[in-house]
């Protein structure tokens, strides 16, 4: 499966406005496996939406002998900063994608190992010993940096693990801690393959989904800029998508106003199993009739109202998946 230019439209109502914002999008993906010529991935079916992530896998094992394994579900990494932007769906500071696993219908207890660096270097153990939280996106870690004496501030600036936050609420000028490392998290569990056996292993998880307020790209202007070269390569936007987002956008009384949303999913995870995918099927779901889709893929048939499918034999994933969606305000989840 290539990819190749995709988009599809539908004309929008009208919404109130929203104020100017961004945040950025985690790409997230499937199991990662240590590669082994016993076990295949017979088969995946995803579905993608802005509410939910939902895979399901055939994994058999061609061989004549049990086989036991690692699997791994890589959390995307999270990188600290002063503005933080980025989207993080679930408050849990270990799983915030909200993960679950079955195999064969029955849930897997899964072990989480979060690992924090920078500069190249791990500062897990050493954050840990000052009883610093480790998610740079949870309000508990910049409370506790705070607390550090300033000889630590010091010593944690000078790592490049935290910066100095400064800004004024109306009571005068404040300085904060800020993380800026990068955590790292995944999900694993041993899990046996049976020697002839074909296994059903589903995963569910909320997208990271990245949003700006209004549409980057509505002006001839801005469509002769660099970061529309990009959306291009990257979401296979055409002529068809851009006349459908012009048409809605030219409606003016208020009723133009859109919003980006931006998802990723990560497909090349697939290739640490055996050989191609002998079935891989993929649905993305819009969200609602009215909203503006636009990704890459070869043979996508419109199946319903808000769902586009394709399917593809012997499939080896080359390429990860980039999802823009076009939307009211009212038909964001």
């Amino acid at each position: 499966m290539r990819a190749a230019p995709f988009a599809l439209a539908a004309c929008l109502l009208a919404a109130p406005a929203f104020a100017n914002d961004s945040t950025a999008e985690l790409g997230a993906g499937g199991l990662a496996y240590v590669t082994t010529e016993a076990v295949q991935m017979k088969s995946e079916d995803l579905f993608i939406s802005m509410d939910e992530v939902r895979v399901r896998y055939a994994f058999e094992n061609v061989s004549d002998q049990d086989v036991t394994s690692l699997v791994a579900f890589p959390m995307p990494d999270i990188k600290g900063d002063v503005d933080f932007m980025e989207s993080v769906p679930v408050d849990d500071p270990l799983n915030f994608l909200g993960f679950r696993t079955t195999v064969d219908g029955q849930p897997v207890e899964a072990s989480v190992q979060q690992r924090v660096t920078s500069l190249g270097i791990d500062q897990t153990a050493y954050l840990t010993s000052l009883g610093i939280p480790l998610a740079p996106q949870n309000p508990a870690t910049r409370a506790a940096l705070d607390k550090l004496p300033p000889e630590k501030w010091e010593e944690l600036i000078h790592l490049g693990l935290v910066a100095v936050d400064e800004f004024d609420q109306g009571q005068g000028w404040e300085k904060h801690l800020a993380p800026m490392w990068l955590l790292q998290t995944a999900y694993y569990w041993q899990q046996t393959f049976p020697a002839k056996k074909t296994l059903i292993v589903e995963h569910i998880y909320k997208p990271s989904v990245g949003m700006t307020s209004g549409v980057t790209f509505a002006s001839p202007e801005s469509r002769k800029e660099a970061f529309f070269q990009d959306y291009e390569r990257k979401y296979c936007i055409d002529k068809a998508f851009l006349a459908a987002t012009d048409k809605v956008m030219g409606q003016g009384s208020g009723s133009d106003y859109m919003m980006e949303h931006r998802l990723d999913y990560i497909l090349t995870t697939a290739a640490n199993w055996a050989g191609s995918i002998s079935k891989f099927h993929l649905t993305v779901d819009k969200g609602a009739a009215a909203n503006l889709v636009s990704f890459c893929g070869d043979g996508v048939k419109k199946t319903g109202p808000t769902t586009f499918e394709l399917s593809a034999d012997d499939y080896y994933p080359e390429k990860d998946l980039h999802i823009l969606i076009l939307a009211r305000p009212e038909t964001t989840p």
